[in-house]
């Protein structure tokens, strides 16, 4: 009986000694740690610090996107370097007006409540003076915060002039594409959502 009473004993702590040696294994859906995607949407993909500043024409599907009507949706901020909130403090001057970008034709008379930036061009010069690559060198090099600018969002700085003069408009209107997925008017300080109404 002695026998078997340590043969019993000799069983369970063999038994005992082998589970502590099993691996526990997680379940990766159940893991807390953060996922590879989380950590990569932080990190820049294009790490350049500085803004590319050569002045080029409009690429096919920036084009594709930037020729339409747009409408001024919402007051998005302000520059950092210059608050332009006592002229602006909603955008209630700008929101709901009108801006046509067309190939052969440019109107910024929709902006009705501001004289200065109705501005009408026939085959207007569209380039490309500036295109920053992540949401720092944008910042960097034009100390604007878009809201909801994501790290990896591209940047393009579209710039109009007269055909005639190769002169930019002479109003304080400026555009921004982002991804050739959103586009935002700088007016002075100030920046402003558009929605597209017409292709």
């Amino acid at each position: 009986m002695k026998k078997t009473l340590l043969a019993c004993i000799m069983i369970i702590l063999m038994l005992a000694s082998a589970c502590g040696n099993v691996e526990k294994t997680s379940n990766p859906n159940t893991s807390s740690e953060p996922k590879p995607e989380t950590e990569e949407s932080i990190i820049p993909k294009n790490t350049s610090e500085y803004c590319d500043t050569e002045s080029i024409n409009l690429d096919s599907e920036t084009e594709k996107y930037f020729y339409g009507t747009w409408k001024v949706e919402k007051l998005l901020g302000f520059a950092n370097s210059y608050n332009d909130a006592s002229e602006y403090p909603t955008g209630q001057k700008f929101i709901g007006d009108k801006i046509i970008i067309e190939k052969d034709f440019f109107s910024s008379k929709g902006l009705k409540n501001y004289k200065k930036y109705q501005y009408e061009l026939k085959n207007p010069l569209y380039q490309i003076t500036a295109t920053c690559y992540n949401s720092d060198s944008f910042y960097r090099y034009y100390k604007i915060d878009i809201p909801d600018l994501n790290i990896n969002d591209e940047v393009k700085a579209i710039d109009i002039s007269d055909p005639s003069t190769k002169m930019s408009i002479p109003v304080s209107v400026g555009f921004f594409v982002v991804n050739n997925d959103r586009l935002i008017l700088s007016s002075e300080a100030t920046i402003f959502e558009l929605k597209k109404i017409t292709d």
